[in-house]
């Protein structure tokens, strides 16, 4: 059984299927995603019914956590719970309340019980939306962090957390589509922004392979698609 891991798709299903023709993915092959399967793409419903049928982790992302957050305050609105700071008009951008309100049952069933980390011994690897603080015990790190962490203080200034992580164990993670693929000795970042026009990677690890230390050897067990167009703009990051 393979266990392949796919970085952020964004509502970007066409990639995504791409993505797994090329790796043949089949029955028997372990599909998991980093989180941020959704927002800012053309088809993110899509995307959650792939991730459904194959009967995919999910581990969850900010993305998710906006749309959830946003849910719960519109919950409590409805049943006169609501307080001053569930706003819903303001605490969530224009995609994400609409994609929030196409939403189904089913979806929202699937992502309340998707997990912040999930862990796979059998390749000694933990996968996390963002990342973790390097200066603090898994047991301390806030799962805000988990789903939101880029970078960690420095003397020089600021530097990603993956530079100053040690394991084990190796952490697979998205989140930051800036610096591309990362490949650090303790971590491999997945985001390649494929909604911005980048591509979609996975890595595809054999059954209880452990991610490989040796850049060259990490390199060849990552593929990789090119986006089919510019879903999104950067500069549009915050909606």
């Amino acid at each position: 059984m393979r266990t392949i891991i796919v970085g952020d798709v964004h509502g970007c299903a066409h990639e995504l299927e791409d993505l797994l023709d090329k790796v043949a993915f089949a029955a028997g092959d372990r599909l998991v995603f980093v989180g941020d399967l959704v927002a800012r793409g053309p088809a993110s419903l899509k995307v959650l019914d792939i991730a459904r049928a194959t009967g995919a982790i999910i581990v969850r992302g900010n993305h998710e956590q906006k749309l959830l957050d946003y849910e719960d305050a519109r919950g409590r609105w409805i049943r006169g719970a609501a307080t001053p700071k569930d706003d819903t008009r303001v605490a969530i951008g224009k995609i994400h309340r609409d994609l929030a309100r196409r939403l189904r049952p089913i979806d929202l069933v699937m992502l309340r019980s998707s997990p912040i980390w999930f862990d796979l011994p059998e390749h000694d690897l933990r996968v996390v939306h963002a990342g973790v603080d390097p200066t603090l015990s898994f047991e301390a790190q806030k799962p805000s962090t988990m789903m939101r962490i880029r970078t960690v203080p420095s003397v020089k200034g600021h530097v990603l957390w993956g530079e100053r992580y040690v394991g084990a164990p190796h952490i697979v993670f998205g989140h930051n589509a800036a610096p591309g693929l990362q490949l650090h000795p303790w971590a491999t970042g997945l985001d390649t922004g494929c909604v911005y026009g980048g591509r979609l990677t996975c890595l595809v690890l054999a059954q209880n392979q452990r991610v490989p230390r040796a850049l060259a050897t990490r390199r060849a067990s990552l593929v990789s698609v090119p986006a089919r167009k510019i879903w999104f703009s950067p500069t549009r990051a915050s909606a």
